[in-house]
C-alpha cells in the first residue's frame, strides 16, 4: 500500500500533465448516508422499516425498501427518494450558509463551498399501493418507477410519482397542530369518563322533572366558583409544534396501456409528459381526466413491432422540444409545434454499427435505458448497457463522445443473459456545469467521466464509506473509436474483471439510480436500500 507521500505524488503529475484548459479530476469523499445495514445483518422476510425522525435508521430491510427513483429539485435543497414498497421519502438540506442579506447579493458576493452537502430526513408518505387490473387479470405494483419535482408555492413543495400506470401529484406543506388549553374544567376528569367538574364547583346528582326540567339548583347561574364570575375564561388555542402533511391533489390514471418508464416537467410549468413502451401523452397538472397523445409508435399489427419507447424528457427551456429514445439505440427529437401527433421527429440520433461486429446481443445492448438533457439543452446523455453517449442537438451524425462503461463484461454477455442481467436499466446524470457525467455499474460501482475537451478523467467508485477503495486503472488518454462518423472519442474503457485487489466483481449487487447535485459536484447513490451521498 502506497504512503502519503507517493499518493501526493501521484496527484502532482496527474495535474502537471492535465491538459491546459481541462479540469482537474475530481477527488470524491463520502458525506453521509441512510439506511446501510451493519456487518452481520440479513434480509429477514417479513421485516418492517423503521423510520426515525432524524434519519433513515439502519436497520433491516425487505425487498420492497429497495429504492427505485431518486431525484434532487431544482435547488438542490431537497431530495426524493421512491422505493419497491410506494413509499416517497423527502429529505432536506441542513448546511445552507447564512450569510445575511438577500439572495441577488449573496450571488454577487459568490460565497465558496466550505462544506459539504448535509441532509437530514424529512418525512414519508405512501404514494402507491398494489393493485389488481380485474379486466386485464394483471396486478399492478406499488413500485415507484420515477419521481419529478414540480416547481414549489407559498412554502408547499410539489412532486409528481408514478408506479407502472398512476402518476399521482402530491403537496407537502408544514402545518402548525393546535391544541385546547387552559380551560375551565378539570383536565383529568374530562380525559376519562367520569363527569365534568369545574374547580370549586359542586357535581352533585341532578333531578329532572317528567317535562325536561331541572329540579338541582347546585349549577345555577348564581353559583359560581369561589372566584366568582371573574374566574371562568375562554379555553386558548396555541400551537404546540408543526408537522409535515403529505397530500394527493391529483391522480392521473387510465391513460397508458403499457408500463410508464418516464414523466418529465415542461418548462412552462404547466404541462409534464408520461411515456410508456408505445405512447407518449401531454398532460395539463391542472386536469387530471384528460391527456392528449402526441407520440405514438404502435404499428397497425403488432406483430410488425420493431422498437418500443424506453425513456423520454422535455428540453430543459424550450417548451416546445422533446427527446425520447428507443430500444435499437436511437434518439428522436421532437417539435411539438409541427403538428398536434408527433410521429414525424425533426432529428434522429444513432451511432451507425461497425461491419462485422454485429451478434446476437447488437440489439439487446444497444437498447438506451435513460437519456438526460444537459442543464443549457445543448446536449444529451444517454445510457445503453455498455455504454455513455454524448450527443450534440446540432449534431446527427454520431455522438461527439463515448465512455465504456463496464467493457469488461463484453465476453460474459452470454452469462447475464441467461440470469437476466443484461436487460438492467441504468440510469445516467449529468452535472449542473456540463464538464462531468456518471452513471451506475454492478457490485455497487459507479463511474465519472469528464466529458470537455481533452480530458481523461475516468474514476471508478463504490457505493460505501469508502469509496475510493475499489479503484479501476484507467487509460492515461483518450483513443479514437473505431468505426464511427461522429468524431467521437471512447474514454474510460475498463477490461478487467476485478478489482485492483482481486476481488471478484459481484453482478448481483447493482447500481442503477443515481443524481447529481445541479449546482455543485454532489452525487446521491442508491445502493439496494441504502442512499449514500458524496461531494467533491
Amino acid at each position: 500500500m502506497n504512503g502519503g507521500g507517493s499518493v501526493e505524488a501521484a496527484e502532482a503529475v496527474a495535474e502537471a500533465s492535465a491538459p491546459v484548459g481541462a479540469p482537474l479530476q475530481l477527488e470524491w469523499k463520502f458525506a453521509q448516508v441512510f439506511g446501510e445495514r451493519t456487518a452481520g445483518e440479513e434480509v429477514q422476510e417479513g421485516t418492517a422499516r423503521s423510520m426515525a425522525r432524524s434519519r433513515w435508521s439502519a436497520v433491516l430491510f425487505i425487498d420492497v425498501d429497495i429504492i427505485s427513483a431518486i431525484e434532487f429539485d431544482r435547488t438542490g435543497d431537497h431530495l426524493a427518494t421512491g422505493d419497491r414498497g410506494g413509499r416517497v421519502v423527502l429529505f432536506e438540506r441542513t448546511d445552507t450558509r447564512d450569510h445575511g442579506g438577500n439572495r441577488r447579493d449573496l450571488e454577487r458576493m459568490d460565497f465558496p463551498i466550505n462544506r459539504h452537502p448535509e441532509f437530514r430526513y424529512k418525512t414519508e408518505f405512501q404514494s402507491h399501493e398494489p393493485e389488481f387490473d380485474y379486466l386485464k387479470s394483471l396486478e399492478i405494483e406499488e413500485k415507484i418507477n420515477k419521481i419529478k419535482w414540480c416547481q414549489s408555492a407559498n412554502g408547499a413543495l410539489f412532486l409528481l410519482s408514478t408506479n407502472d400506470k398512476t402518476i399521482k401529484f402530491w403537496k407537502v406543506q408544514e402545518k402548525k397542530v393546535k391544541k385546547i388549553c387552559d380551560m375551565n374544567v378539570d383536565p383529568a376528569k374530562a380525559a376519562g369518563n367520569g363527569p365534568l367538574a369545574v374547580p370549586g364547583m359542586s357535581t352533585s346528582s341532578k333531578t329532572y322533572t317528567a317535562n325536561g326540567g331541572c329540579l338541582d339548583k347546585t349549577l345555577g347561574l348564581g353559583n359560581f366558583p369561589p372566584g366568582g364570575a371573574s374566574s371562568l375564561h375562554l379555553p386558548v388555542m396555541t400551537s404546540i409544534e408543526t408537522s409535515l402533511v403529505p397530500r394527493c391533489r391529483r391522480i392521473y390514471a387510465h391513460a397508458h396501456d403499457y408500463h410508464i418508464n418516464s414523466i418529465s416537467n415542461n418548462s412552462d410549468g404547466e404541462t409534464f409528459i408520461s411515456a410508456d413502451d408505445l405512447r407518449i401523452n401531454l398532460w395539463n397538472l391542472e386536469i387530471s381526466n384528460q391527456s392528449f397523445n402526441i407520440v405514438d409508435v404502435k404499428p397497425a399489427n403488432m406483430e410488425d413491432l420493431t422498437e418500443v419507447i424506453t425513456s423520454a424528457e422535455f428540453h430543459p427551456t424550450h417548451c416546445n422540444i422533446l427527446a425520447y429514445s428507443s430500444s435499437r439505440g436511437s434518439i428522436r427529437l421532437v417539435d411539438m409545434r409541427q403538428s398536434a401527433l408527433c410521429d414525424s421527429h425533426t432529428k434522429l440520433f444513432e451511432e451507425q454499427e461497425v461491419p462485422g461486429s454485429r451478434s446476437f446481443f447488437t440489439e439487446i445492448i444497444a437498447s438506451i435505458s435513460d437519456i438526460k438533457f444537459a442543464k443549457d439543452g445543448r446536449y444529451i446523455l444517454s445510457r445503453d448497457y455498455m455504454t455513455l453517449k454524448l450527443w450534440d442537438i446540432n449534431m446527427d451524425s454520431g455522438p461527439v463522445s463515448t465512455f465504456q462503461v463496464h467493457e469488461y463484461l463484453r465476453p460474459k454477455l452470454c452469462d447475464l443473459y441467461e440470469n437476466d442481467s443484461i436487460f438492467d436499466k441504468f440510469e445516467c446524470c449529468l452535472s449542473g456545469d456540463g464538464l462531468r457525467v456518471a452513471t451506475g455499474s454492478y457490485s455497487n460501482l459507479f463511474r465519472v467521466f469528464g466529458c470537455t475537451d481533452g480530458s481523461t478523467e475516468a474514476t471508478t467508485l463504490e457505493a460505501s464509506k469508502n469509496p475510493m477503495r475499489r479503484q479501476v486503472q484507467t487509460p492515461t488518454r483518450p483513443s479514437r473509436s473505431l468505426g464511427t462518423l461522429s468524431r467521437g472519442f471512447r474514454r474510460g474503457a475498463d477490461t478487467s474483471g476485478a478489482d485492483t485487489n482481486g476481488n471478484a466483481f459481484d453482478f448481483t449487487t447493482k447500481l442503477l439510480h443515481l443524481a447529481w447535485h445541479p449546482t455543485e459536484n454532489s452525487l446521491a447513490c442508491a445502493a439496494s436500500n441504502s442512499l449514500y451521498m458524496y461531494y467533491a
